[in-house]
């Protein structure tokens, strides 16, 4: 048995094993991956039944790489219980840019770190310009045209979330994929321009654009665009960290929808900041699916699908999490470190049920007889939402 080829040494790896319950792996293995989900490798024993796989890193999703910087996505075709949202998870090199565009899908921008530039112009052809630093976010709704480009001496990384789950970064509406795909003539016709004035547009689109190197702008914001109509009205960005919280025990919660930031009507949204050992309590969404995405730290989900059916998964940052709607669930930070964690929704409104509130907001009498809760318990529950305990 030594003398097989797949046959090595174990160090310090974990089994799939609970009390008398379970064996040793004997066949091939995974270190790496095993160490980071062991709730999959020996499920507590509240889980049960069967739910779809509800985690997909960045890490496992293919990533498209331009002159300009990189992207990769996950999407339904990722993700297949993720029937709401996409995201797209974005580098721009300084002066990078993603180039001017624009998709049949809202797009919501969170900026993970460095600076960017961000342009758009709105239906009535009032131009937008703003510069976004890390914890700033924005909206494009539907059709807005629009661009991104990196600053400073790091650029750019950045989240990109849209409102349909078959969206693909591969498949927009590029200026210079439009152009090329026009004829000369058109083109000279459109513009009151001779045809010469286009003999040097891109052709190879697929490896020369989409995301490709430029010039960093040497003028402010203020002065990128002179318009005669003057700027837009509508406010595209939001400055999401510099928001006040929601301050519970264990943490911080900011929450982001239509009320606060008006552009983003169709993509509500909450970044939730768990200190070591506490969690985001006991609670679920009435409105639509939850769309996760981790930025640090660790953190395990017990997801409750009815019908006596649970399934725990255990995220790092980097990693999507999904919670299809009306599943109860908990998210635990197990690390020794903040977790940091991005709830998305397909909303105009965030939207949540607390069980501690439920219950605590509950007759007594009835919910002592439902869980055969002593006196003592009940009195120890919240009317109001305790958010991260």
């Amino acid at each position: 048995m030594a003398d097989l080829p797949w046959t090595s040494s174990k160090h310090e790896a974990p089994e799939p094993v609970r009390g008398d319950r379970g064996a040793s792996i004997l066949g091939p293995r995974n270190l790496p991956r095993e160490r980071e989900v062991p709730d999959l490798l020996a499920s507590p024993d509240t889980d049960a039944g069967t739910i779809p796989n509800l985690k997909f890193s960045y890490a496992d999703a293919r990533n498209r790489l331009g002159s300009g910087g990189w992207a990769r996505e996950i999407t339904i075709r990722e993700l297949p219980v993720a029937t709401t949202l996409a995201g797209v998870n974005m580098r721009l090199k300084p002066g990078g840019y993603r180039e001017l565009h624009y998709h049949k899908e809202a797009e919501w921008g969170f900026m993970i770190a460095g600076k960017a530039r961000v342009t758009a112009l709105d239906t009535s052809g009032h131009p937008f310009v703003d510069d976004v630093e890390a914890g700033d976010i924005w909206n494009f709704p539907a059709g807005i045209p629009h661009s991104i480009q990196g600053l400073g001496d790091e650029g750019c990384e950045f989240l990109l979330v849209f409102d349909d789950a078959n969206f693909s970064e591969n498949e927009t509406f590029l200026i210079s994929d439009w152009f090329a795909h026009t004829p000369r003539r058109i083109l000279a016709k459109n513009f009151g321009v001779p045809e010469s004035a286009f003999a040097n547009l891109p052709t190879d689109v697929e490896k020369t654009r989409w995301i490709f190197n430029g010039t960093e702008p040497t003028v402010a914001k203020e002065d990128a665009i002179k318009c005669p109509q003057g700027p837009s009205s509508i406010r595209y960005t939001h400055r999401f960290l510099k928001q006040e919280p929601a301050k519970a025990a264990g943490g911080t919660v900011r929450v982001v929808d239509s009320r606060n930031f008006p552009a983003a009507s169709t993509i509500a949204a909450a970044i939730n900041v768990v200190e070591p050992g506490r969690m985001r309590e006991l609670h679920w969404h009435p409105n639509n699916d939850e769309w996760q995405y981790f930025v640090r730290g660790r953190a395990r989900m017990t997801v409750f699908a009815s019908g006596g059916k649970a399934r725990t998964f255990d995220y790092c940052a980097g990693d999507v999490g999904y919670v299809p709607l009306g599943m109860g669930h908990y998210l635990e930070n197990i690390g020794d470190e903040p977790m940091v964690f991005l709830e998305a929704f397909k909303s105009d409104h965030f939207a949540d049920f607390s069980a501690n509130q439920w219950l605590g907001l509950s007759p007594r009498q009835m919910v002592k007889e439902h869980l055969n809760l002593d006196d003592e318990t009940l009195s120890k529950l919240r009317q109001d939402k305790p958010l991260i305990v």
